[in-house]
């Protein structure tokens, strides 16, 4: 045998391995047909269909009513407060939105419910009261916020949700919150979020590392892929989950390009059309 394939036979095992170690980690669960179709080719608004003048706040009931009357689907964010309430919120803290100091998971819903949003009299809404807008008219995407308890966050959603007869599925930026529903509640739809890793702040470089390249899929094997918007193309490691067969989203587009390579797209400050596939 010569001595350069004696070499080469060595690198191509190892970068043989390290290909099947990576298809391991970044593949997606499968998903039954009838609960991809309602997002296939939809527009979601992102925490409703909200206004940059602030006269519709996000994740406001108004800014629901408005995607789900404009025909869109909805994304919103949910929280656990204190006192176990599933409330409508992005923030871990409220002062930007509600110009007041305090972490939504260490206030109760008495507490929250005073608050108002933006510069409207709208409080934030409890996840029923979300659901009850959408009445199963439009696909409905419910991101759940780490922070609190992440068990007794899944528990409780997943209680309204069994419940909930419309078109609906879930998204987290933590795997280990999607492991939870792939164990116990496989037939609702999942979904990870990631983005670039220098978008992922605040989780340190190894973690921002694994979850922009979707490596924790194998914790979670999730059915889709929301990913943050970073230009025409998604990054190769979405378009091989993709080509393995997760759905994918996209975040948060404000124009139309998305709509080239995503089968769902998250936007917000425009109006697309309802359906683009």
């Amino acid at each position: 045998m010569k001595k350069g394939l004696k070499i080469a036979l060595p690198i191509a095992s190892v970068v043989a391995a390290a290909a099947a170690l990576t298809v391991y980690a970044v593949a997606p669960g499968k998903a039954e047909e009838n609960k991809k179709i309602p997002f296939m080719g939809r527009n979601i608004a992102h925490r409703g269909l909200h206004r940059t003048d602030g006269s519709v706040a996000e994740n406001s009931l108004n800014a629901f009513r408005a995607a789900v009357d404009g025909g869109y689907g909805i994304e919103c964010d949910v929280r656990l407060t204190r006192d176990g309430r599933l409330v409508v919120f992005h923030d871990e803290d409220t002062q930007r939105m509600c110009s007041q100091p305090g972490k939504v998971e260490e206030m109760n819903w008495p507490e929250l419910a005073r608050l108002r949003l933006g510069q409207t009299q709208e409080t934030m809404p409890l996840l029923a009261e979300v659901l009850e807008t959408a009445d199963g008219k439009v696909p409905v995407v419910v991101e759940l916020k780490s922070g609190g308890d992440d068990t007794q966050l899944c528990e409780r959603v997943y209680e309204l949700l069994r419940c909930y007869s419309g078109p609906v599925c879930v998204q987290s930026f933590n795997p280990l919150i999607l492991r939870w529903w792939r164990k116990n509640a496989p037939e609702i739809l999942r979904g990870q979020l990631s983005a670039p890793a220098k978008r992922l702040g605040g989780v340190g470089r190894l973690r921002a590392f694994a979850l922009s390249n979707l490596l924790s899929n194998f914790l979670c094997r999730p059915q889709f892929i929301s990913y943050g918007v970073c230009g025409r193309k998604m990054p190769l490691m979405a378009r091989l989950c993709g080509a393995l067969g997760a759905m994918k989203f996209c975040w948060t587009s404000r124009d139309w390009s998305a709509e080239d390579y995503a089968d769902a797209v998250i936007f917000e400050f425009y109006r697309p059309r309802i359906r683009f596939k």
